[in-house]
């Protein structure tokens, strides 16, 4: 389909599935593209349209030079459901994704109708790690902080048992461009969704990994707690939760949009 206009970014979109289905829409993580979610997208295209984007400055997206922020991020959103003709989706988001869907769910909330946000917090405290990351990125090109990303994206265990979904992400990681993942890394820095969260009135549910370093089951217990009748839960994984735990990930999902 043709690339989608949004405040000085054309964006990259792709949807699949039954037409006449209810939409689900799929938001990836910082330093990925939208086939971060192809473990889930079978099943899911059984029952519903499959609705995903590569953020601004991530995969086919472009990247203009940033500052990026959280509502630029949003808008991004609603511009791909505009550009693809869907007014409602439910929404699943993964990390930044999960972030961008706060913004989403508190401040357009005709337009989802469930959501689901993943391995992911409302506010970052320590500002001070992204800036050195950024630095690194600068000097060092996105292949200074791949490896480093997949330690922190997934447990050992895992990164020895499934090498090559390993080397998927960390290649996504690589094909990142430096100015995308710095402009969308400074907003998730500077992101402060704490009190929107409780505005967030679509039912919610939350996943954590229970392994993950930086988006953790506190970060995720702090969004429970503070979304009206949310649900959460814990799956056996770090950060890439439904790469990890791609099954137990994608029932959770499906169970909770209504599937048996």
């Amino acid at each position: 389909m043709p690339m989608i206009q949004s405040n000085g970014a054309k964006l990259n979109a792709q949807i699949e599935g039954p037409e006449r289905a209810p939409v689900l829409m799929l938001c990836n993580s910082l330093g990925t593209d939208l086939h971060m979610w192809d473990d889930q997208a079978k099943a899911i295209t059984q029952h519903f349209r499959l609705l995903r984007y590569d953020r601004r400055g991530h995969g086919k997206s472009e990247a203009p030079k940033g500052p990026y922020n959280m509502e630029m991020l949003g808008r991004d959103a609603l511009a791909v459901m505009d550009g693809t003709g869907v007014q409602k989706v439910n929404w699943c988001g993964l990390s930044m994704g999960g972030m961008v869907g706060m913004w989403l769910g508190a401040n357009a909330p005709q337009r989802v109708d469930r959501v689901v946000l993943s391995n992911t917090a409302a506010y970052m405290g320590d500002k001070q790690i992204w800036n050195d990351r950024f630095k690194t990125v600068r000097s060092g090109g996105m292949a200074a902080v791949a490896d480093g990303t997949m330690e922190r994206w997934f447990t050992k265990g895992f990164r020895e048992r499934a090498p090559q979904a390993v080397a998927r992400l960390k290649q996504m990681v690589l094909d990142t461009p430096v100015e995308g993942y710095i402009g969308c890394g400074e907003a998730v820095r500077d992101m402060d969704n704490r009190e929107i969260i409780r505005t967030i009135t679509a039912p919610t549910m939350i996943i954590a990994g229970r392994h993950d370093p930086g988006t953790t089951v506190e970060a995720a217990e702090f969004l429970r707690d503070r979304i009206p009748g949310s649900k959460l839960v814990v799956l056996e994984a770090a950060h890439i939760s439904n790469v990890e735990q791609a099954q137990s990930y994608t029932d959770a999902l499906l169970g909770f949009l209504g599937v048996k």
